[in-house]
């Protein structure tokens, strides 16, 4: 495909990306396409997933309330050391190889409910959301924790889709020690409009791959997301994935590169900001916190040896984290 422009950003391509739907009952059709998927670009769409549009507009609705309001009250919903709460603008820095600034969003993380006198609430990814007063966005959080179910069910039909790709069970990923009790985190995010130009490193969201197992994203209709393929290419070569209505866009992360030993890629990805708003909303899907994550069976002989060590997932996810947002202490300098 020729060079074009999409609302006004140059690209190289549009990607032509597989879709996967749930509702298939030819299991073996899934699996050959999302293995296909999974070789060619590690990104897809997911379609008949059981979440109505209905309900995904009114999740998009309460995302849009919620980043309406002054800063000065989202400020005192700032995620704490639990990645729990609101992230402003350039609180993000993905890229700092080629970013001046962090990233052009903002976000909101809310992560699985764990009360704060519950033992695993000392665990790094677990505890005690941070929501909005009810009074002011009524409905918000029983909106956003029914899309948290919601979109782990989906998460998890996914899950034993690709464990049929990598000839595994497929409830491999259904353990307690997997998905059975996993991190799995809800970010919505804004992008303000900020026009990004990569000649001056400006970027929505800077060029990255994800931490975990898989991520589900919907988007509203602005065009954004690019994908790189090969990410060792000399020039890189950045396509654009368009928006389809009702679909989840979902990607590979690193946890399953390392547990594929590399047949699988999580690739990399970025936005770029057009000048116009646009609204996502991201749901990562990591397994537990004591989760090992190594090199399966199925994926490694004699000639083809583990690529990467074994880590723990909570090891590998907290230095992730903390590689790519900003010290907490430097907000309470400016509150001083």
């Amino acid at each position: 495909m020729e060079n074009q422009s999409v609302n006004g950003i140059e690209a190289a391509k549009i990607s032509v990306l597989n879709c996967i739907d749930l509702s298939n009952p030819d299991i073996h059709q899934s699996v050959s396409l999302l293995k296909q998927a999974c070789l060619d670009s590690g990104f897809f769409y997911v379609v008949n997933h059981g979440i109505s549009e209905e309900f995904m507009d009114e999740v998009f609705a309460q995302s849009r309330r919620m980043f309406g309001l002054p800063l000065s009250y989202k400020m005192k919903l700032l995620r704490n050391e639990k990645h729990r709460g609101y992230t402003p603008v350039l609180d993000e820095i993905l890229d700092p190889e080629n970013q001046v600034h962090g990233d052009y969003k903002e976000g909101y993380y809310i992560g699985v409910e764990v009360a704060e006198d519950d033992p695993a609430a000392e665990k790094p990814f677990y505890g005690p959301n941070v929501w909005p007063a009810p009074g002011l966005l009524p409905g918000w959080r029983e909106t956003m924790e029914r899309f948290h179910q919601e979109a782990l069910k989906v998460s998890r039909a996914v899950a034993r889709i690709i464990a049929l790709a990598l000839d595994l069970e497929v409830d491999f990923f259904d353990r307690p020690q997997m998905l059975g009790e996993p991190i799995a985190t809800l970010r919505l995010l804004h992008y303000e409009g900020q026009v990004s130009d990569p000649s001056k490193g400006i970027y929505g969201a800077g060029a990255h791959s994800d931490y975990g197992l898989i991520t589900l994203l919907a988007t509203d209709d602005v065009v954004g997301l690019q994908i790189c393929k090969d990410k060792d290419a000399k020039p890189q070569i950045w396509e654009y994935v368009t928006p389809l209505k009702g679909a989840f866009i979902v990607n590979l992360g690193d946890m399953l590169e390392r547990w594929s030993n590399g047949i699988f890629k999580s690739t990399l990805h970025r936005v770029l900001v057009n000048g116009q708003e646009r609204y996502s909303i991201a749901y990562f899907v990591e397994p537990s916190h004591d989760c090992l994550v190594e090199c399966l069976p199925t994926c490694k002989s004699e000639n083809n040896p583990p690529k990467f060590p074994p880590i723990l997932c909570r090891t590998y996810l907290s230095q992730r984290y903390e590689d790519t947002h900003t010290d907490l202490s430097i907000y309470n300098k400016t509150e001083d």
